[in-house]
């Protein structure tokens, strides 16, 4: 078993800066949990306090039941890789690998067995002589991964080991630790600020702000039903389009009203909204820029905008465009349905028309931020 709890864990620093507020989480033994969240929320503090690498304020961790608070990081029996892999230039890949397990005194024969097990797992037993300089990054940070395997520890903690790859690199490194999950079947805890890797890692999403979880949940249930305005913007790329509309409630159907338009809230959406007995009133709209579709004149839920920039994305077009009040929108257009004259002739400045269809919204509230269907 590996299963981490932590109840009503906090940090504060010398000046009275309070990093991590009341963090209470229950990570299942086996379990992928991503921390996500921008710069400064207190996820890889949180991580380092798993560690042992930074004091608790308050509050407690405990590893299989037991409080880790007063162990020292060597006690804990975790596994950590760091953002800057944190490998000994003067020792070969080989040796950067066993250098926890001779600590242990362990037999060298066993050593050995260890290190070319691992080193065949990430597929570098060819640079096992090599000292770190003469690697590549991805390289360098399957070296890192392979020293934390060895040890057989009960959690994997990575804080985000992928940032300073190039974009090819992450997308192979995110393949390789899904992989890497599977043959190690322990529990992993991931800290990273992008939510791409978030959510293709993650069997839950931990996801912060200034020190406070915001939503705990699957990639789905956050992607899908997100607890509040933050979370709607943060996950997602391009991020939800956010518009000031009004609710409407006509003979029991909602309807919203952004920039002159009317559009229907039909499907589950409409009846979460009924169920919840949702007044009329002034609202927040959110909708994804892949949901937002382009729209004729004859359209009665057209909204009528102007290009302003068009990203050529390959297999989709990114439209950003603004409304007669000037609020941007972002549309994602597959490259697919339109013929070449019709690529060519979205340029800045041009007219057009996008709607959504009545199912794809999400409702926030004006003052709270909160989601009004949770």
């Amino acid at each position: 078993m590996a299963s981490v709890k932590l109840t009503n864990v906090k940090k504060v620093y010398d000046n009275n800066v309070v990093a991590v507020h009341d963090f209470n989480l229950d990570i299942h033994d086996k379990e992928f949990v991503v921390f996500v969240g921008p710069s400064g929320c207190g996820k890889s503090t949180t991580l380092r306090m798993i560690a042992g690498l930074e004091d608790i304020s308050g509050g407690t961790v405990e590893i299989d039941g037991e409080v880790v608070n007063d162990l020292q990081p060597k006690d804990r029996n975790i596994a950590m890789v760091f953002q800057n892999y944190a490998l000994y230039p003067h020792m070969t890949v080989y040796d950067n690998i066993a250098f926890s397990l001779r600590l242990q005194k362990m037999p060298e024969d066993q050593i050995y067995e260890k290190v070319t097990n691992a080193a065949d797992i990430l597929g570098i037993t060819e640079y096992l002589l090599r000292k770190p300089r003469a690697l590549s990054g991805g390289q360098r940070q399957r070296v890192a991964i392979g020293r934390a395997m060895v040890r057989d520890s009960k959690v994997f903690l990575m804080d985000e080991p992928l940032s300073n790859l190039d974009a090819k690199l992450r997308n192979q490194m995110r393949a390789e630790i899904i992989l890497l999950r599977q043959k190690l079947d322990t529990t992993f805890i991931y800290v990273t600020h992008d939510q791409t890797e978030a959510m293709t890692l993650a069997d839950r999403i931990v996801i912060m702000k200034d020190g406070y979880i915001q939503q705990v949940g699957t990639p789905e249930q956050c992607f899908d039903m997100p607890t509040n305005l933050f979370v709607a913007e943060f996950i997602g790329a391009p991020k939800m389009n956010i518009m000031k509309t009004q609710l409407l409630r006509e003979n029991g159907r909602y309807f919203v009203t952004p920039f002159g338009s009317k559009i229907e809230v039909t499907g589950e959406k409409g009846q979460m909204l009924a169920k919840k007995n949702v007044p009329a009133g002034e609202i927040l709209l959110g909708v994804r820029p892949e949901h937002m579709v382009l729209a004729d004149d004859k359209d009665a839920a057209a909204i009528p905008t102007t290009l302003e920039v068009n990203e050529m994305m390959g297999s989709e077009l990114h439209l950003h465009v603004f409304t007669e009040d000037g609020t941007r929108l972002i549309v994602r257009v597959p490259t697919i349905g339109l013929e070449s004259g019709e690529r060519e002739s979205l340029v800045r400045g041009k007219k057009i028309n996008v709607t959504f269809e009545g199912k794809v919204m999400h409702f926030f509230d004006p003052e709270t931020e909160e989601n009004l269907l949770l």
